[in-house]
């Protein structure tokens, strides 16, 4: 039932604003040091533009600079379909609807795992390293990361003279720049060496600029054919440059600039015939045109572009004055509210550095590798990791860092139209739980992990959540085939189920667990991922579709098959099942949750939508438990802020902030870089993607503000985070746990929903303003009392207070102030 509320609201309609405010200034977004990273990875400091990546290590004596380029993998164009699956579907099916799920699961592994090719390795160009001879003997050292600048610097005094080193990736030069100074002239004197574990070569060209040139490692039979070429070039002031040997001798300069090009011959996951020296020389070339300071002011300039947009501050302490290495260790022990604000930053600086328009999609650790054969190959993991890592990029305010996403999408959607008719005779296109630089779209890994074709589904959501945010429909339309594609393959590959009819995947697993009925077999029909998957999809493809006035007999079609999808199911335990059947371990601590996925990132289960479901998650969530890898860590913190419960997800976001190795498993690194363990870096994404969801949501048609704030976040302000249906939070402020003003731009014109706490309107704030187009506030009944254990969770319940839901009319380009009278 809805009440009108009859509370009124103080509303002041002002022109679009762009200046940050005062406020913004009042903390630094450092990461700093008082020693150096040795010979520590996770420990040192990355910096990138999309494209170059490195790793600054920070050692005054042996600099070690680790670079990558985001199109250095491992093999070449290729496909990995078996081309025996599609004969054997019909008997595997057969099986798991007769419950023989081992014995379909041997079937698959025969006939649908890959017979060869489990994916490419993303691989490292090599390390550019400067011998600083006797300054091991350094003091007052200091280093950091400024992401404010998105400048990595150096600092320390030796024989009585400070030396100054700044690193940084270009975005508009597309270079990386090593900028080294001294206090005194005719102090600086090192050497230079390139170093690959590539098939690879060094030359000089001159005296001044080292040449490494090599080509990428093979893998699973397919030979390395990316070629590339990296230009170290020295620019001195003062003092001399020589050649010795494959090194560069540099003696007593007053101050040296180092500009370092990569490129390859990487055109397409096609098409490896562009010439990576010209490609390289070229950007070297651009670069010496311009003066020093004009390089970093542009650098600064493009990335500030997209960084300062947001702003977030929840306090500050004198935790500040340490190191951020001693402030991770006393996290959970003190009071350091600015650390969350740091890592929240820090995980918008990553997607910047690590996914730009034109490039490649971030991948398991962003652009950062230094290993031939990284952990699960440095891929695209896309059952969970790599969509974790765009999490953010709408929400706050980086939807220019979504388009390698998307791209990556499109051509999944050409690639996977084979596979989808090879494997199953399918039309439309498929993807499963892993793909490359190749784009690869068969099963990656032994069945247990592979059997799952889903992986065009969840990309696809993404699609149209960039719409949803932007509401842009001549982008709608670019991206309107892939997502009908997608659509269109389980039109073909869904199947009817025998016990109730409905129409389920299979064969499929829910990814990477198995239910405890079939020890070490994963395969199933039905899994309750895979319907929410199919559900979200084909509700996208049908709101895209009569958006764009198209395809009206596909949406019928859509919309009857719909219906026959699974519902979501509460099993015995008061859970939301996991499997089809009531399969589900209460004491199953598995890292996925992803029968949770209707819950987020999708937004199929809601206390005012569906409030059994909405409980059966929680009791869900609560059986799982808390401990599990750092990016398990981040979908949880996210997971609690869908629940409204801002207190668990905040000690979700303490044991994040938890040095790498003091639990069992997850943390995070020296360098903030989250802890699977190993360094994965959808960990950080989806953590800065849960802070967001904590303080603004918008996925059920409102924008619902604070709709998670725990207790300890009494104060804050936030500005530039986004709501779907076009809508900025230009400036949010709320103090003692109460909103006190918020300041909304409107892009696109329309009704604006706003959604808060009643606890929170009914201290003064939100009320109707005499003549104002808007329509009544309502307030929501009491959310039904969760379960835990098939009990009620008493103190859940009370954590989860009624709403007050407003409607205003907003016109396009103008914001809407509202503050507590």
């Amino acid at each position: 039932m809805l009440r009108k509320a009859k509370k009124s609201i103080s509303v002041y309609v002002i022109l679009l604003m762009t200046a940050a405010p005062a406020w913004a200034q009042e903390q630094a977004l450092k990461l700093w040091y008082n020693q150096p990273a040795g010979a520590v990875w996770e420990a040192a400091l990355p910096v990138g533009n999309g494209r170059l990546g490195a790793m600054v290590y920070g050692n005054p004596a042996e600099e070690l600079i680790r670079l990558n380029e985001n199109t250095v993998w491992s093999g070449s164009p290729n496909r990995n379909e078996n081309h025996h699956a599609l004969a054997a579907l019909p008997e595997v099916r057969k099986l798991i609807f007769a419950g023989q799920m081992k014995a379909a699961a041997e079937l698959a592994a025969k006939t649908m795992q890959s017979e060869q090719i489990n994916g490419m390795c993303y691989q490292p160009v090599g390390d550019l390293q400067l011998h600083f001879p006797g300054h091991e003997q350094y003091q007052g050292y200091y280093r950091e990361l400024n992401l404010e600048k998105a400048v990595a610097t150096t600092a320390y005094t030796f024989n009585g003279v400070k030396y100054t080193r700044r690193v940084f990736a270009s975005i508009p030069d597309q270079v990386m720049v090593v900028r080294l100074t001294a206090e005194e002239p005719r102090s600086i004197t090192f050497s230079a060496a390139l170093h690959s574990p590539q098939q690879s070569r060094v030359a000089v060209n001159g005296s001044n600029e080292l040449v490494l040139s090599g080509v990428s490692g093979n893998k699973d039979g397919v030979p390395g054919k990316v070629k590339f070429q990296s230009l170290v070039k020295f620019k001195v002031n003062g003092g001399t440059v020589s050649a010795a040997g494959d090194s560069i001798q540099i003696s007593r300069a007053d101050d040296v600039t180092i500009y370092i090009s990569i490129a390859t011959n990487f055109v397409n996951y096609a098409d490896l015939s562009a010439d990576e020296g010209k490609r390289a020389a070229a950007y070297l070339d651009k670069v010496e045109k311009k003066d020093d300071e004009e390089v970093l002011k542009d650098h600064i300039a493009a990335y500030q572009h997209y960084f300062n947009r947001v702003q977030l501050y929840l306090g500050n302490s004198d935790a500040e004055r340490y190191p951020t290495d001693v402030r991770l260790k006393n996290f959970t022990a003190g009071y350091d509210p600015q650390l969350v604000a740091l890592y929240f930053q820090f995980g918008r600086y990553l997607l910047i550095a690590s996914s730009q328009p034109g490039g490649q999609p971030a991948n398991l650790q962003g652009i950062w590798n230094p290993l031939m054969n990284p952990p699960w190959g440095s891929k695209y993991t896309i059952n969970i990791n790599t969509e974790m890592n765009y999490w953010p990029a709408e929400t706050t305010n980086l939807t220019e860092m979504h388009e390698p996403l998307v791209q990556m999408v499109k051509d999944l959607s050409v690639t996977g139209r084979e596979t989808a008719k090879v494997m199953y005779g399918a039309g439309g296109w498929v993807t499963h739980h892993n793909t490359d630089l190749w784009r690869i779209t068969g099963p990656v890994d032994p069945i247990y992990f592979g059997m799952w074709p889903m992986g065009g589904a969840w990309l696809s959501r993404h699609l149209w959540e960039k719409y949803m945010f932007s509401g842009d429909k001549q982008y709608l339309q670019s991206v309107y085939p892939a997502l009908k594609g997608a659509a269109a393959f389980y039109l073909d590959f869904l199947v009817e189920e025998p016990t109730h009819h409905w129409l389920v995947v299979v064969p499929s697993i829910s990814p990477e667990n198995n239910p405890k009925a079939y020890p070490g077999v994963s395969m199933t029909a039905g899994a309750t991922m895979d319907n929410q998957l199919v559900f979200d999809l084909l509700c996208n493809t049908i709101h895209a579709a009569e958006v764009l006035h198209t395809d009206a007999a596909l949406v019928e079609k859509m919309k009857a098959v719909r219906k026959r999808l699974p519902p979501m199911q509460v099993g015995q335990y008061g859970q939301l099942q996991e499997w089809l059947q009531d399969l589900d371990n209460p004491e199953d601590k598995h890292r996925h949750v992803s029968h949770l996925f209707g819950l987020y990132p999708a937004n199929q289960v809601s206390p005012e939508g569906a409030p059994a479901l909405f409980n059966a998650a929680r009791t869900s969530l609560i059986q799982r438990g808390d401990v599990s890898t750092g990016w398990s860590m981040g979908w949880k913190v996210n997971l609690w802020a869908r629940l409204r419960d801002g207190n668990h997800a905040w000690k979700l976001i303490k044991d994040q902030l938890t040095p790498a190795g003091v639990r069992n498993g997850g943390g995070t690194y020296p360098n903030l870089f989250d802890a699977h363990p190993p360094f994965q870096i959808d960990g950080n994404f989806g953590c800065t993607a849960g802070i967001c969801e904590m303080l603004l949501q918008s996925q059920d048609g409102c924008v619902h503000l604070l709709p998670a704030l725990p207790d300890e976040w009494k104060s804050g302000r936030v500005a530039g985070l986004r709501a779907r249906g076009g809508f900025e939070i230009k400036e949010m402020v709320w103090e003692d746990g109460k909103l006190a003003k918020v300041t909304i731009l409107s892009t696109l014109g329309g009704n604006c929903r706003l959604r808060v706490p009643n606890t929170l309107a009914t201290k003064g704030l939100l009320q109707p303003v005499t003549g104002a187009q808007t329509n009544p506030f309502y307030q929501v009944d009491a959310i039904a009392a969760p379960l835990v254990h098939g009990k009620v969770d008493t103190a859940a319940t009370a954590a989860l207070p009624a709403t007050i839901q407003y409607d205003l009319m907003t016109e396009a380009g103008k914001t809407y102030t509202f503050t507590r009278p």
